[in-house]
């Protein structure tokens, strides 16, 4: 950023100014100074301006300039360093101090964009590329921004992350062992299906059964679709949804605006049975407000790794188009600790927090750089922002 010239110190009662120049002739300088200024900075002073420094030079000289112009007491008991740039501004800042209120009155008189003044919201709110490797570090901190009914992602990294589905980018598919393009894609396209039902369709967020999710899974996977119908059901601390869905109870939260951020990745290669093994690894960003009229808004974070197996229905006894289910970790950031009802529960800063209070680490909830350690000993954490 560029610094810019502190005003002129305006007389003190009973000085007077330190230049002869009538009203005027200054104004008319002034005019012809910002019509002649061209679409680069000053090179030099222009002849009239030398002269009227030349003549401040010569009067300081004999003694004729008034008090407190360059070195009366309310200079001299400013710390030495300020008092010698006040007098370089003094000496050659006359055009130049001209020029560059012209300039900040209208910035486009300098080619590019040396001030940023273009563009740079644009910049800051642009959407990241597709994440292809896992990040080396936490994102960087956004502006302290509170989040409001109309900019519910303001002052998260998420901003900047894509919306929903458009966050889900399959890989270019190819063939896997015995396994074909097309049986791959097909793994890859279930492995998505799965994500979005469980993660952004709206009926499941609003807590209704994730039927599509469901579907995609391996039948003969009884132990785990029987964990989650149970769980869909009746929750509990051992028959938990949000161990594979977001909800969020109606009655309480609802969601500000259409968009869940979303960001992450997939990768596939070769399973250890005749099959293609895919991993996804991503975090959904979820504004939310409560139902009872207030405009408070706040965010909560859940990321989800998911492993899951296409064998070949040709050497197993596999349903086709199923996927096997072989891990499934989540992270959830801002939601009360030890509730077990099925739903998240964001924290608003304005109610009482409900749940038990964090135990755990302090982490946060937008640093994809890190892996997924699911320790229960650890117990319930606090995130460092939302």
């Amino acid at each position: 950023m560029a610094d810019r010239p502190s005003e002129e110190p305006r007389p003190r009662s009973g000085e007077g100014h330190s230049s002869s120049i009538p009203d005027e002739e200054w104004e008319k300088f002034v005019r012809d100074s910002e019509r002649e200024i061209p679409g680069s900075a000053p090179k030099e002073p222009s002849a009239r301006a030398r002269m009227v420094t030349e003549r401040l030079r010569q009067q300081e000289a004999r003694g004729e300039l008034p008090e407190g112009w360059r070195t009366g007491p309310a200079w001299q008991d400013r710390e030495g360093r300020a008092a010698r740039r006040r007098r370089v501004w003094a000496i050659i800042g006359v055009p130049l101090a001209i020029a560059v209120v012209v300039v900040a009155l209208k910035p486009s008189l300098l080619p590019g964009d040396p001030f940023s003044t273009g563009g740079s919201e644009a910049a800051a709110t642009s959407q990241l590329p597709a994440e292809t490797a896992a990040p080396t570090a936490p994102p960087s901190a956004a502006d302290p921004e509170t989040p409001t009914l109309d900019r519910p992602f303001a002052g998260s990294p998420a901003l900047r992350w894509a919306d929903g589905e458009a966050g889900i980018v399959l890989p270019e598919a190819t063939p896997v062992g015995t396994l074909s393009k097309a049986q791959v894609e097909q793994a890859l396209r279930q492995t998505r299906k799965l994500l979005v039902d469980a993660n952004l369709d709206p009926a499941t967020l609003r807590g209704e059964r994730p039927e599509t999710a469901l579907g995609v899974i391996e039948p003969r996977q009884t132990e785990l679709l029987g964990m989650l119908n149970t769980a869909l059901r009746t929750p509990d601390e051992k028959h938990d949804p949000l161990t594979m869905f977001s909800r969020f109870d109606p009655a309480e939260t609802q969601l500000v605006g259409d968009v869940v951020k979303t960001r992450g990745r997939m990768t596939f290669k070769a399973g250890e049975h005749a099959s293609v093994a895919v991993h996804a690894d991503y975090t959904f960003v979820y504004p939310v407000g409560r139902t009872d009229g207030s405009t408070e808004v706040t965010r909560t974070i859940v990321r989800r790794v998911l492993d899951v197996e296409l064998s070949d229905p040709t050497k197993y006894q596999v349903t086709p188009g199923k996927i096997t289910v072989l891990r499934h970790d989540q992270e959830i950031g801002n939601s009360a600790c030890d509730v077990y009802d099925g739903y998240l529960h964001p924290e608003f800063s304005t109610t009482e927090p409900t749940g038990a209070p964090p135990s755990g680490p302090t982490t946060d909830p937008y640093d994809r750089s890190q892996g997924i350690d699911v320790d229960p000993e650890e117990g319930c954490g606090a995130v460092s922002r939302v």
